[in-house]
């Protein structure tokens, strides 16, 4: 039996340095391919966080537009008289004039004549008002809108929905002849139903009228009542 002849030290040698060399390219490649793996995962991570920027800047984006869309806008309507003829409406004569002290007013609620020096703010009251200082705000071409304080919770913020921005009051008032009345400055319509499509019409004829004593006068800065919410 023929023995296996022995390796030259050279070939060892040069056995031991390719050994080496194969580990190191091993090595080398086991160490590029964890790389590529992390950079792979930084490049997912990159990626993860812009869409979560971008998904988040859309919903707010979204929140925004639905908080707008969704939130009730005050209704639009045009300063002046156009002369509109509305079924039952009263039309009345009374006379401006500072005055101290408590008048008795011909109309329930007032539709104009002596007032208080002081206007009254306008805005939403849930408690009734002073008839001195409401009359003086119709007296600045504010539309006052008065309802029977057992009208329901709902009925109320309906009324509240037919509101302009500026130069209205809203506010109870006891004994009405009818569950809703609308006054403007020598002008008043009674109506059983917070619903009645006069009152819209009745705020576009009259509000901020040209035909008041002073016209353009400011509704806000002077007196708040309590109970005023808005």
């Amino acid at each position: 039996m023929s023995e296996t002849p022995p390796i030259p030290p050279k070939a060892k040698q040069q056995q031991k340095q390719q050994s080496i060399k194969q580990q190191r390219a091993a090595e080398r490649e086991r160490k590029l391919e964890e790389f590529r793996k992390k950079e792979a995962r930084r490049r997912r991570n990159r990626l993860i966080g812009i869409w979560g920027a971008v998904v988040g800047g859309l919903a707010v984006v979204a929140l925004i537009v639905t908080t707008v869309v969704l939130t009730p806008q005050p209704p639009s309507y045009t300063p002046g008289s156009d002369g509109a003829a509305i079924e039952g409406v009263e039309t009345f004569e009374n006379d401006a004039g500072h005055v101290t002290g408590q008048v008795t007013y011909e109309q329930t609620p007032p539709a104009g004549g002596p007032h208080n020096a002081a206007w009254l703010n306008c805005g939403v009251y849930d408690q009734p008002v002073p008839d001195e200082n409401a009359v003086h705000s119709l007296e600045h071409g504010a539309v006052w809108i008065t309802y029977d304080p057992s009208l329901s919770d709902e009925d109320v913020s309906a009324l509240r929905a037919k509101l302009p921005s500026t130069h209205v009051i809203l506010s109870p008032f006891e004994d009405l002849p009818t569950p809703v009345v609308l006054s403007a400055w020598n002008t008043q319509l009674q109506l059983d139903d917070v619903d009645d499509e006069r009152i819209t019409a009745f705020i576009e004829e009259y509000w901020q009228s040209e035909n008041v004593p002073e016209p353009g006068a400011a509704c806000t800065g002077a007196l708040d009542a309590p109970g005023k919410v808005s």
